[in-house]
């Protein structure tokens, strides 16, 4: 089965109804890419959870070293990790029953898209957020 994402339409709903995105391998490096992007996402006023075993915080939040640490419900998984990590990040993402799993531009995982799609789950692949959100705002 190919990767399929949802439509701008269905992303734009998914984007408007969340509030708390979890962003695993966010970096404390403004120069990254997931810090300019998740900087950008908390400016447009979502609350962001640095997703790092490495850094003790990022955008003056606190990091946490797995999904699995964070209390509360997540409305998306954002995912800055290279596509052979995805189906790691799947399965931890399994266990913690957020709402949508979403793995950043240039990062997809066939296996990973088929084990979350097969449990029901949401997924986004290879699309960057703040793009989309700048898209269907």
């Amino acid at each position: 089965m190919a990767i399929k994402n949802p439509g701008r339409e269905e992303i734009g709903q998914i984007l408007k109804k969340a509030k708390r995105i979890a962003v695993v391998g966010l970096s404390d490096n403004p120069q990254r890419t997931s810090y300019m992007v998740s900087e950008a996402i908390q400016s447009a006023g979502y609350e962001i959870i640095p997703v790092n075993p490495t850094v003790d915080e990022v955008l003056g939040v606190k990091a946490v070293k797995t999904l699995k640490e964070i209390e509360g419900h997540v409305d998306i998984v954002n995912v800055f990790r290279r596509s052979e990590y995805l189906l790691e990040v799947a399965k931890e993402f399994a266990e913690i029953d957020a709402d949508v799993f979403w793995a950043q531009l240039g990062l997809e995982n066939e296996e990973a898209y088929n084990f979350l799609k097969d449990k029901g789950y949401t997924v986004i692949m290879d699309r960057c957020i703040k793009v989309e959100h700048a898209l269907t705002k």
